[in-house]
């Protein structure tokens, strides 16, 4: 493995830590995320970080929401760079419809998320279902209806086979989704990926948590700090503006996108929920704030069919 694609895979453990310094503060529930990580009085984060990842966790839960809503039979998921997300595990806690949910990562995480399921059976029974039927290596899982695959997204044959292998089916509604994962990617790669995926699937909705505005000052220096990390952002041309943003979807095959920042995204969540998260730690100066909110954004993207519209899933 590279330096390079270490850095990025450490992006994946300070995810989670700020993510768990939300919860245990009261931002939103998640009683599947301590099983991930075990967090010490140092990982305190910050308000604007709390604020920044609940805003970040309720837009994307929403628009999983009006996905669902969307459909009127099971559905499919594939996470892109899933890290050590739980949405799986909150979906089937609500008794949502999923027919298929596949998790992609580097082998580094999804063998350390391997061994994480395993460890403990709050993960491993949702996992496994009634069935019990698993097939498990050093750092993939596969069951009934959750499989974790180690591949590089990009690669597309890698990519394809693993869809395969994890039983995709590429004529159901599928939501893909990606936080944070396709910046580290040449935007070429990406590309061809957006081109493909809108070729083999019928049905599709693609929800992306990224940065934008990343050419002015204050994206620079989120630049500096990445780079001083050992991150290299391969793929920011596309996080230049909303524009851009959309573009990558739509010069690739899909019907549609939409863009909002995170400014934008926040003004729409419920606004009782905003109340309650902003009385938390009441922050008196959200001007830094502000302009995080101004450099990340979510973008919806769509492929509609003759059976399913996803024009619906928006923040609007």
């Amino acid at each position: 493995m590279s330096g390079g694609d270490d850095a990025v895979q450490s992006t994946n453990d300070d995810a989670t830590l700020c993510k768990l310094s939300a919860v245990s503060m009261g931002y939103w529930s998640d009683p599947f995320l301590p099983h991930m990580a075990r967090p010490t009085s140092r990982d305190r984060r910050a308000p604007e970080i709390h604020l920044g990842y609940y805003a970040r966790v309720a837009g994307v839960r929403l628009l999983i929401d009006k996905f669902f809503e969307a459909c009127d039979t099971a559905v499919q998921v594939i996470n892109l760079g899933a890290g050590f997300d739980t949405t799986f595990w909150r979906l089937l806690d609500e008794g949502r419809p999923v027919k298929n949910f596949v998790e992609i990562d580097f082998a580094g995480v999804s063998a350390r998320k391997c061994h994480l399921i395993k460890r403990h059976k709050e993960l491993m029974g949702l996992v496994a279902g009634e069935e019990g039927d698993i097939r498990l290596s050093r750092t993939d899982l596969h069951s009934t209806r959750y499989h974790l695959v180690a591949a590089d997204f990009t690669d597309l044959p890698t990519l394809e086979s693993k869809l395969v292998e994890s039983e995709v089916d590429f004529s159901c509604p599928t939501l893909l989704l990606a936080e944070c994962a396709l910046v580290y990617v040449d935007q070429n790669k990406t590309s061809k990926m957006m081109s493909w995926l809108a070729t083999k699937f019928s049905s599709l909705t693609f929800v992306n948590y990224e940065q934008l505005n990343m050419n002015d000052r204050f994206g620079q220096v989120m630049l500096d700090n990445l780079l001083s990390r050992g991150c290299l952002l391969a793929g920011v041309t596309a996080c230049k503006d909303k524009a851009s943003q959309v573009a990558r979807f739509t010069d690739n095959g899909w019907d549609s996108a939409q863009c909002w920042n995170m400014n934008e995204v926040y003004s729409l969540l419920p606004q009782g929920e905003v109340q309650r998260v902003e009385a938390i730690e009441r922050l008196d100066e959200k001007e830094l704030l502000r302009q995080l909110f101004d450099h990340y954004c979510i973008t919806v993207a769509r492929k509609n069919s003759t059976s399913f519209n996803f024009d619906s899933v928006n923040f609007d």
